[in-house]
């Protein structure tokens, strides 16, 4: 919800219910077997990137270095977490309504033609290399919704945006794709023109922009973007259809038919009035959040491991995509209340702790889910857990400091080295225990490898790395509670003996 082949081995170590070392060797074998082809990883600039922009060009440079470069320093540690998919934010216009938008103040936005500080990040991401972008709209435009506000207000689970609208909304969509090409240079790969409709939080508001909608408004808000951007030959194309919550894409969970079982309404041909994927500017894609299911955390015989929580959900995920053949991303993920074992939201985190839960969650998404794409939630927030970034002011003045996290070097250790195009391999030695050690793995598109590890003990494991990459000799990069250690370049490691710290996130490289 919105709120706020190179060999990579992510050790990721927590002691929240952790394990005592056993003095074991755990043997990760690497098969030749592909699953899914990863299509990226990603952020976006939501609710304060445009605030950003106004800062010193020195702390916007160094806010775009951490986030997007892929270059190393003279030390060989990388600059920055590489992110391959930047998330823009299309503003409904909120900001221009002032208190009367209904809306908290830090989460207004402007109409798209107002948004120099988001467009300027786009461009500096475009600069490092980030080849995937792709805008969401939270609402309509409010010239064009029915209560002529961008937030729902308690109207129930329709659509906001006027019955004589929606070739409107196609036309300003597409507007916004040429405008921001023509002047910005920067050309939206995919274009999402809802977020989360299935979501009962935006059935009261007010409090952020959005809006319900059923799967039948969905669908005709897509025919519509489909036909005004097939009319104008625009290659974006439109993303179905954040879901706020896996359960919503599975069946019918806190809303009411008309907004569940969304993998069925929408890809399979017999919902005749809801399919999308004849549609020419559709992506075949499934797009929905990792919110709420990612507890309980259940270990494997536990009452429930294989139907809900952490493991049971992305399970039923991976079945129900197959079942429609279309890929599935997740595309936003933050910090919630239900997340416990982490203490919650609140206050923002820059240590290890919620580093090493959201890599745990990172795991399950792309092995169990097969998710093809992954997506955190916003890259710079304030005293919450919702940024990959902490942006504060100085003391009472006018000037601001942004502090990097373990997070952010946390989700850098497979956005940085897992590339667009890469195929995950499947790994053998998993024993499915969420608080104990984990492993994916990787072929890049240039032949290089792969090898994500998660360490969720407190102790040193041991771990050996066989199949096809038993014997390589492997870089080492690794984040850990060493304050120093973000994405550091350790050195070398044998696949066959590898020690992987106690709370840390390492990541071995083999090129080709």
């Amino acid at each position: 919800m919105r709120k706020t082949f190179f060999i990579a081995v992510i050790a990721l170590v927590a002691g929240y219910k952790s394990l005592t070392a056993t003095g074991k060797t755990q043997i990760f074998t690497i098969t030749d077997k592909e699953c899914q082809t990863i299509d990226g990883f990603g952020a976006s600039d939501a609710w304060s990137m445009w605030q950003a922009a106004r800062w010193s060009d020195s702390l916007r440079c160094q806010i775009a270095d951490w986030l997007f470069s892929t270059e190393t320093y003279a030390n060989g540690s990388p600059k920055g977490i590489g992110l391959s998919i930047w998330r823009y934010n299309a503003g409904a216009g909120s900001a221009t309504q002032g208190d009367s938008a209904k809306i908290n103040r830090d989460t207004r936005t402007e109409f798209f033609q107002n948004q120099a500080g988001q467009r300027l990040f786009l461009k500096m991401a475009k600069e490092r290399g980030v080849p995937v972008f792709i805008a969401f709209f939270n609402s309509p435009p409010i010239n064009l919704t029915i209560n002529g506000l961008a937030t729902n207000t308690g109207r129930g689970g329709t659509l906001n945006l006027r019955d004589d609208a929606y070739a409107d909304f196609a036309r300003y969509a597409a507007n916004m794709v040429e405008t921001i090409s023509r002047e910005d240079g920067v050309d939206f790969n995919y274009l999402c023109p809802v977020n989360e409709p299935d979501g009962s939080w935006n059935w009261q508001g007010p409090k952020q922009e959005g809006t319900p909608a059923t799967n039948r408004e969905v669908t005709r808000i897509a025919r519509e973007m489909d036909r005004e951007f097939s009319s104008r030959n625009l290659h974006t194309q439109i993303l179905i259809n954040e879901s706020s919550d896996f359960r919503c894409m599975l069946g019918i969970h806190d809303t009411d038919w008309q907004r569940g079982n969304e993998i069925q309404a929408f890809w399979n041909p017999d919902s005749t009035d809801t399919y999308v994927g004849q549609m020419g500017n559709v992506a075949k894609i499934m797009a929905g959040h990792s919110y709420w299911t990612n507890t309980p955390v259940l270990r494997p015989g536990e009452r429930g491991y294989e139907q809900r929580g952490l493991y049971g959900y992305r399970r039923k995920i991976s079945e129900a995509i197959n079942a429609v053949g279309v890929k599935f991303w997740m595309t936003e993920l933050c910090i919630m209340q239900n997340d416990e074992e982490i203490g919650g939201g609140f206050p923002y985190d820059f240590t290890m702790k919620t580093a090493l839960y959201v890599a745990r969650v990172m795991h399950y998404d792309l092995t169990v889910a097969n998710a093809c794409s992954w997506q955190w939630w916003r890259a710079l927030g304030g005293n919450y857990r919702d940024g990959l970034l902490m942006g504060s002011r100085r003391g009472r003045g006018t000037e601001y400091k942004v502090r990097d996290s373990k997070l952010l070097w946390t989700i850098g250790n497979y956005s940085r080295f897992v590339r667009p195009g890469a195929v995950r391999l499947d790994v053998k030695g998993n024993d499915g225990d969420p608080y104990g050690v984990m492993a994916s793995a990787y072929r890049n598109a240039d032949g290089s490898l792969a090898i994500v590890v998660i360490n969720y003990t407190n102790k040193e494991q041991d771990i050996q790395i066989g199949g096809i990459a038993k014997g390589k000799n492997l870089k080492v990069y690794r984040t850990s509670d060493t304050d120093d250690e973000n994405l550091k370049l350790i050195g070398t490691a044998n696949s066959d003996k590898i020690t992987l710290s106690p709370h840390s996130v390492t990541t071995f490289v083999c090129d080709k």
